[in-house]
């Protein structure tokens, strides 16, 4: 099932997160990954306005994703960030589609 990073980032120094960015498809394609989101227009619909870059990683499963962020190459992408931005990751499994097929189905069998 597929895994997701999802990332928020407060850019602090552009000159070092560009320099990061720069090395991180190559490393996220070595484990299997893509980008789905990376820092495009975003707007908020809930909730207080957010200035964060927003990126979303997409990846087979969970293992995948886990194994890059912990593997060597992206230690040395993190460290070239450091001091460039403040970023929030985490890691979430995607939803089954067959669960998702059950949750419509339950959903039109009630209204408001």
């Amino acid at each position: 099932m597929p895994a997701y990073l999802i990332v928020r980032v407060e850019v602090t120094d552009w000159e070092k997160y560009r320099e990061y960015m720069r090395h991180t498809p190559r490393i996220i394609a070595e484990h299997g990954g893509r980008f789905v989101v990376r820092g495009g227009e975003a707007v908020t619909l809930e909730g207080g306005p957010s200035a964060q870059r927003v990126v979303v990683l997409e990846f087979p499963n969970l293992d995948h994703a886990k194994t890059f962020y912990e593997s060597p190459d992206y230690r040395r992408a993190r460290a070239i960030r450091a001091g460039g931005g403040e970023a929030h990751i985490i890691a979430v499994e995607g939803y089954p589609d067959a669960d998702w097929q059950n949750a419509l189905a339950a959903s039109r069998l009630e209204s408001f």
